[in-house]
């Protein structure tokens, strides 16, 4: 009789340690899970998660003309288009704006690095000459910005005035930026205004799905 209690006893403690032990690995497949799954529902597959337009958009007001033009990054938005054509009406104003050669130097290096070609398809802002390449908004804009830069703010480098346009460039197309920019770190490409916006890597999102967003006219 003793035996017999003796042995269930043993046999209650085995059921009892597999069933503990089951349950601890379920805890661990589900905190594998978790973090596989970015703890979000984006998988990421053990590379990158997805960038949304909020993660890559500049915001506030920039720092050093944003005051003087009276604008802010938060302008250009789908969701005001009155206010986002506002925006790029002031960037515009010094388009016609007459430059130095030594800014004329510098301004057909900064046009001739970045282009407006989810728009108007141009492969420049500015042919070799430093004529205008495209007659769009989104163009006059980035032109018009890169003058009054160059003119009013000398000591900026061309890549920090380069910088500034691939800033605004990446608000007027949101949507086909946030899929440059998952391209980009898939790749383990620095996300930056001038890699995300110039020429640079100019055309390595394509065949991603983009939902084609724009805003401001064109």
């Amino acid at each position: 009789m003793n035996e017999q209690k003796n042995n269930a006893v043993t046999v209650g403690s085995k059921t009892d340690w597999e069933f503990f032990l089951q349950i601890g690995i379920v805890i661990v497949l589900a905190v594998l899970l978790f973090y596989n799954f970015g703890g979000t529902g984006n998988v990421t597959g053990g590379a990158i998660g997805t960038v949304s337009a909020l993660d890559i958009a500049p915001k506030g007001v920039p720092a050093v003309y944003g005051k003087e033009l009276g604008i802010s990054y938060d302008d250009v938005s789908p969701n005001n288009p009155k206010l986002a054509d506002a925006a790029i009406q002031k960037l515009s104003a010094y388009e016609n704006e007459k430059l130095t050669s030594e800014q004329m130097v510098r301004y057909k290096k900064i046009g001739g690095s970045i282009a407006c070609e989810y728009c108007c398809g141009a492969e420049t802002l500015i042919f070799s000459s430093g004529e205008r390449a495209c007659g769009c908004a989104h163009s006059y804009s980035m032109r018009g910005l890169a003058k009054y830069l160059l003119i009013k703010h000398p000591d900026m480098t061309d890549e920090q005035i380069l910088e500034e346009l691939g800033k605004w460039k990446v608000l007027f197309f949101p949507g086909v930026h946030q899929q440059k920019a998952q391209v980009l770190k898939s790749q383990g490409i620095e996300l930056n205004y001038i890699n995300l916006a110039s020429n640079k890597y100019r055309g390595i999102e394509q065949g991603q799905a983009s939902d084609g967003a724009m805003v401001g006219g064109c």
